[in-house]
C-alpha cells in the first residue's frame, strides 16, 4: 500500500469540517513548521472563495499561503524575491486553470452569482453531491506537493 499523500491529508481534513483553504494549508502544516490550530486560524477566512464571496477558490488560496511561506520574503524592498514569488503563484494559477478551467470559486461550483450569505452550508450527503472542494482539496494538495518536490526550499 502507497504512502498517504497531501492531497489525501487535504481531503481528509476537508471532510473532516475544515474548510478547503484550512485543509490545504493544513496538510503542510509540519513543513510550514505550525501547529494546525495557527494553520487553521490563519487560512479560517478563506474558505468559500474568501469568506463564502466565491471569489479566489479556498483551495487555490491554500497553495498561495504554502508557497508564500516556503519561498516568500519579509523584507519590503527584496523586488527580487518578490518577483520570484508571484511568478510561482501565477504558473501554480495557470497550472490550477488549465486542469479545473478556473480558480474562482463560484465559476468552479456553477454559480453565476455567490449565495450572498456569510452562514456556510450544513455538511450533508447532498452538500458533498453537489461540491467539487473535496476533490479540489485533494488536487491543490497533490499539486503543491509535486511542486515543492521539484523546487527544493534553499
Amino acid at each position: 500500500m502507497s504512502e498517504k499523500t497531501r492531497g489525501d491529508k487535504a481531503y481528509e481534513l476537508f471532510m473532516s469540517g475544515y474548510n478547503c483553504s484550512q485543509a490545504v494549508a493544513g496538510a503542510f502544516a509540519d513543513v510550514l513548521g505550525m501547529d494546525m490550530d495557527t494553520v487553521a486560524k490563519l487560512a479560517g477566512g478563506f474558505g468559500g472563495g474568501m469568506g463564502r464571496l466565491r471569489e479566489v477558490c479556498g483551495t487555490f488560496s491554500g497553495i498561495v499561503m504554502v508557497v508564500s511561506v516556503l519561498y516568500g520574503y519579509s523584507d519590503p524592498n527584496d523586488n527580487a524575491t518578490k518577483t520570484e514569488l508571484y511568478t510561482r503563484i501565477q504558473e501554480l494559477a495557470e497550472q490550477f486553470r488549465r486542469d479545473n478551467g478556473s480558480i474562482i470559486c463560484k465559476e468552479l461550483l456553477g454559480l453565476s452569482k455567490p449565495e450572498g450569505s456569510p452562514v456556510p452550508e450544513q455538511r450533508t450527503s447532498e452538500y458533498y453531491k453537489k461540491r467539487p472542494c473535496p476533490e479540489l482539496c485533494r488536487y491543490a494538495a497533490d499539486i503543491l506537493e509535486r511542486y515543492i518536490q521539484d523546487h527544493p526550499v534553499d
